[in-house]
Formats: structure tokens, C-alpha cells, sequence
């Protein structure tokens, strides 16, 4: 039976499928934020990670071991997330680590990791700093550079030449403005105004006239948590949503704003499990073990990383690290998950990633 121990900074979650609480023979560590602003899409890349332990263990475990996972939380924290990784590897002894949802955490945590000659799996961060953590560190999606260029192209066939840009000031945000606005330009385009806002205020509306002062086509933003909720709110409270808005990775761009803010908005989003009979049998077993539809993309992500990192133990027929990073060096560049191939090139980041045109429709996103 599934074992779920009291969650908190310091105990973390165990996710398994060990009887009598029993210890697996194979623990892993997980850093995504359960607390914070981020709080939804971290309980969603949990469930992903609960549901690739299940099927592992159902089928066996890893070469006859059970998988378990120690789940600690970030708070969308770098030291936070810092304090997490050292006690997952100091302390529960873990060899690999997946984790964190944002950049500003996963950069970190993966260096540590690094540094330790241990194993880092990035399953949602994207900016472009994510390739230099080191060698042995691996991407499950892909970074700012591809969903750049794919969201420049797409501003362009939608007709805007002159566009706002808006995203939080950190190392996601800054990767993302400058990847965006060398790749809007290159294809014809100009961002007239440009906003880096501190996360964590109560109030954006000092930026948002700033911007609309160069009275743009259309605003380009990202965003996510509580930042989002207010950035929306208040747009749609100055008049400006009668502007085109235009989110990339719209998922977390509108999660738990309110509908009336939201609608019509356009965007892009990464592919999620869609498509093949994997990707189906998991949104049954995310519907059928959580009694909702998954919550966002980010969850078979989190899955695909799990699964990754079995697949590495299979081979190499160990959990110690120097043996784990002998066999991802073979395994994760040709990987195929719910997510798709990796395709990873020799800095372990996707040369491809699979994107989706969408808007926003009553809270949810639709295909455009």
C-alpha cells in the first residue's frame, strides 16, 4: 500500500509503494515548492512523481528494488531549496535529485549537486544559465532559447510588430526578456517597453502604466503565482486587456486568476502528455488517483524525470552515483517520455522541445 508521511521542511514527503513502512531499497530526492506562490504547480509535479513510483513499484521496482522518493519543499526559495538539497544528500543520502520548478531555485541546487559529484535532474526550469550547471546535470525540458524563438515567430504571425514585455526579475525572467527581444527582433519585430518587476509586491500598477505609456500592439509576459494573479487583475482593472496579451507558458500565466481577467488571452505552452497511448493512461491515472484533471503540463515532466532516473539505475545496475552517471551519459540523450524524445545535445539540454498555440477560455487553455 501507498505510505504518505506528514510533510514538512524537515521531514519532507516519502512517496512509495513499501508495506508496513518499510524503507525502499532505492531512495531518490525531489525539490519542487509545495508552499509559496508556486504552490499548485508544485502538488501537481508531486502527483506526477507519486504516479511514476507507482508504476515503477507495481511493475517490479527497479531490478527487483522498490523506488522511493523524498520529497522536500522549496517555498519557490534558492535557500530554502539550498537547506533541501543538503539534507536530502547529507542526511537521506540520495544520489540523484529532481527538482525545482523555477530557475532560481533549480540553478542552486543543482550546482550542489554537481559540485558533490552527485546527479541533477532539471524538470522545469528554463533559463539559459540551466546549461552551465555542470555534467552532471540533465534537462527534461527544454530552455528559454527554444520557447523564445517559438513564441517570437508566433507575436509575428499573429500580426504584432511592436510589443510590452513583462517578466519577474530574476534569473528566469532576465533570461527570458533577452532571449525573447533577440529573437522578436530578429524576425522583424520591436519590444517598445520592458519591465522586470520584483516578485512579491502587492500592487504592479506603477509598471503596467509605465509600459502602456509606449502603447504597444500587444503585452508579452510570464509569469507565474501569486505576481500573476495581481498582474492580471490589475490589467484588466486599467483597461489594458483590451490590449492583446500574449503569455508564454500560459499555463502558469493564468493559474488561479479568475477567469474574467484572463479571457482571450493567447499564448504558448510546453507539450505535455498528449498524443500516445503513455500519455493517455497517465491522465486516467492522475484522474483516477487525485479525482481532477492534471493541473498543468509539469506534472509528466516530473514524471519523465522519475522515470528517467530508473531507467539509469536499470542499467547501470546500481543507485551509487558514479555508477548513475555512467549510465545517463548513455541512456537520457535518446530517452523517450510522456513528454516526448529528449534529444539531448552535450551540454544534456533538448535540442527540441514540443510547444503548443493556445488562449485562454474560462480559465482553462484551448487549441488555437
Amino acid at each position: 500500500m501507498k505510505k504518505m508521511f506528514p510533510f514538512s521542511a524537515v521531514t519532507g514527503v516519502l512517496l512509495s509503494l513499501v508495506a508496513h513502512n518499510a524503507l525502499a531499497d532505492i531512495t531518490l530526492g525531489a525539490i519542487l515548492p509545495l508552499t509559496g506562490t508556486s504552490a499548485s504547480i508544485g502538488e501537481d509535479q508531486r502527483r506526477g512523481i507519486e504516479l511514476a513510483v507507482n508504476q515503477i513499484n507495481a511493475a517490479g521496482g527497479v531490478n527487483g528494488e522498490k523506488l522511493q522518493v523524498m520529497v522536500e519543499d522549496s517555498a519557490g526559495s534558492p535557500v530554502t531549496g539550498l537547506s533541501a538539497v543538503r539534507k536530502l544528500t547529507q542526511v537521506n543520502k540520495v544520489p540523484l535529485v529532481v527538482g525545482d520548478f523555477s530557475s532560481s531555485v533549480t540553478i542552486p541546487v543543482g550546482q550542489y549537486l554537481v559540485k558533490n559529484q552527485l546527479l541533477h535532474i532539471n524538470i522545469s526550469g528554463t533559463s539559459a544559465d540551466i546549461r552551465k550547471i555542470g555534467k552532471t546535470s540533465w534537462s527534461v525540458m527544454g530552455l528559454d532559447d527554444l520557447s523564445a524563438r517559438f513564441s517570437a515567430a508566433d507575436v509575428r504571425k499573429l500580426g504584432y510588430s511592436k510589443v510590452a514585455f513583462i517578466a519577474p526579475d530574476g534569473a528566469y525572467g532576465q533570461g527570458m526578456a533577452q532571449q525573447f527581444t533577440q529573437a522578436f527582433e530578429a524576425a522583424g519585430g520591436k519590444v517598445v517597453a520592458k519591465v522586470l518587476y520584483t516578485s512579491g509586491q502587492p500592487s504592479y500598477r506603477r509598471e503596467l502604466e509605465q509600459i502602456s505609456r509606449a502603447q504597444p500592439q500587444a503585452y508579452v509576459y510570464t509569469s507565474y503565482g501569486q505576481d500573476a494573479i495581481v498582474l492580471n487583475r490589475e490589467a484588466w482593472e486599467l483597461g489594458l486587456h483590451n490590449t492583446p496579451w500574449y503569455g508564454m507558458y500560459l499555463t502558469m500565466a493564468i493559474a488561479d486568476s479568475p477567469a474574467q481577467y484572463t479571457n482571450g488571452q493567447l499564448g504558448m505552452e510546453v507539450g505535455g502528455a498528449s498524443g500516445n497511448q503513455a500519455a493517455e493512461a497517465y491522465n486516467q491515472q492522475y484522474l483516477a488517483q487525485f479525482k481532477e484533471k492534471p493541473r498543468s503540463v509539469y506534472g509528466s515532466y516530473a514524471y519523465d524525470s522519475i522515470m528517467l532516473a530508473a531507467a539509469a539505475i536499470k542499467q547501470a545496475h546500481s543507485s551509487a552515483p558514479a555508477a548513475m552517471i555512467r549510465a545517463m551519459q548513455t541512456v537520457a540523450p535518446g530517452f523517450s517520455g510522456l513528454t516526448g524524445k529528449l534529444d539531448l545535445d552535450s551540454d544534456n539540454q533538448r535540442q527540441s522541445q514540443p510547444y503548443l498555440n493556445v488562449k485562454a477560455q474560462n480559465g482553462e487553455l484551448v487549441a488555437r
